[in-house]
C-alpha cells in the first residue's frame, strides 16, 4: 500500500516530468534529501518506468499516421492473454496494448508513415496471428488531448455586433 507522501511525489512527477526535486520538496513539505530518496526508490522498484514528454506532433509537422486496432482473440485454456500480448508489444509499430472489457479483447495503438503502411502491418503481422479472430482498424484523424494535455487550442473568433 502506497502512503500519501509517495503518492503526492508521483502526482507531481506525473504532472511535470521535468519538475525539480526542490520544487517537489516545497509542494510536499519534505526535505530535498527525502524527495531524492523517494524518487530513487520509485525508479529502482520500477514504479517510475520512464520520464515522458507530450509532443504535439501535428504542430511539429510530423507526418506519421496513428490507428487504434481492436482485436477479438481466441485463447487456449490456462494460457491467458499474456503470450499474445508479449508478442504484440514487441512490434516497433505498436505504441500501446490494452486489455478491454466488452466486444473486443485487446486494443493496440500503432503508428506508421502512411495509412497503407499501417493497413499492411495489420494485414500481414496482426491478422495472421493464430489467436486473432477479428480486427477493426480506426485511423486517428486528429488528437485533441494526449496524456491529460490539451493539444488543440480553440481559435477565439470574435463575433461582429448585430445591429438592427
Amino acid at each position: 500500500m502506497m502512503d500519501n507522501t509517495t503518492r503526492h511525489v508521483l502526482e507531481c512527477l506525473e504532472e511535470d516530468a521535468r519538475i525539480s526535486h526542490e520544487k517537489i520538496a516545497t509542494l510536499t513539505g519534505l526535505t530535498i534529501d527525502k524527495v531524492d530518496k523517494i524518487v530513487k526508490e520509485l525508479e529502482e522498484s520500477g514504479i517510475i518506468r520512464k520520464y515522458k514528454t507530450v509532443i504535439d506532433w501535428d504542430l511539429a509537422g510530423d507526418e506519421n499516421v496513428y490507428a487504434i486496432i481492436e482485436l477479438k482473440v481466441s485463447l487456449e485454456r490456462s494460457i491467458g492473454y499474456l503470450p499474445l500480448v508479449e508478442r504484440l508489444y514487441r512490434f516497433p509499430e505498436v505504441r500501446s496494448v490494452r486489455l478491454l472489457s466488452g466486444q473486443y479483447d485487446l486494443s493496440l495503438t500503432v503508428s506508421g508513415k502512411t495509412m497503407k503502411e499501417v493497413a499492411f502491418f495489420v494485414a500481414e503481422k496482426i491478422s495472421t496471428l493464430e489467436q486473432v479472430q477479428h480486427t477493426t482498424t480506426h485511423f486517428v484523424l486528429k488528437t485533441y488531448k494526449e496524456d491529460g494535455v490539451i493539444l488543440h487550442e480553440q481559435d477565439h473568433v470574435s463575433r461582429l455586433p448585430v445591429t438592427p
